[in-house]
């Protein structure tokens, strides 16, 4: 089934159950945020394939994850602040602009492998992102740690590691978590050879 939604194209991936803080300032991204408030609903975060996030509308990668707003506030500047949350994967199927210049697209969600415990061999991985979290002291991580959640870690390491956005994205558009481990565990090979 199709679902019709508010598409926001940015320079970030967003994965699922991932926080996202947004400075909002064009019009409509305001006009937006307001439906989304208004409506109990959530947006689209795709990675900008091309163009620039403010603007001329952006294009835009298909494979994108559905945007669900938890927290906002108005600053002194006058510029509204939003922190979004991550939902599931969708599949972009039609896109078009709205009078306003907002993305818009129909939608299908991507099925999840939800749950699905980590494997012993990429342990290693978990107890890297744990080590990651306790560093840099990441309490909106530590309140809902699921280590021993391939999906979970796999999400968080791809959001946090520094890998390149496309790599991201490919991350991003990996369905099975323990191929996206996989994939984590071969960027990191590249990034640090010595291992």
């Amino acid at each position: 089934m199709l679902k019709h939604i508010p598409l926001f194209p940015l320079n970030t991936v967003l994965f699922p159950e991932g926080v996202l803080p947004l400075r909002i300032f064009e019009s409509r991204y305001l006009d937006m945020v307001s439906e989304c408030l208004r409506s109990d609903s959530c947006f689209g975060v795709c990675l900008i394939s091309s163009g620039n996030e403010a603007g001329t509308p952006a294009e835009c990668h298909d494979i994108g994850t559905f945007a669900h707003i938890v927290d906002w506030d108005q600053g002194e500047d006058g510029i509204l602040g939003v922190t979004a949350k991550g939902g599931k994967r969708f599949r972009v199927v039609e896109k078009r602009l709205r009078p306003n210049k907002l993305l818009e697209g129909d939608v299908e969600i991507i099925a999840e492998n939800d749950d699905e415990e980590l494997p012993v061999e990429f342990q290693l991985l978990s107890d890297l992102l744990r080590q990651i979290v306790e560093k840099f002291e990441l309490t909106h991580l530590s309140r809902e740690e699921k280590y021993l959640d391939a999906s979970w870690v796999s999400c968080r390491l791809a959001e946090l590691l520094p890998l390149e956005l496309e790599e991201k994205q490919d991350l991003l558009e990996t369905d099975d978590p323990v191929q996206r481990l996989a994939q984590i565990q071969s960027l990191l090979q590249v990034l640090n050879p010595e291992q």
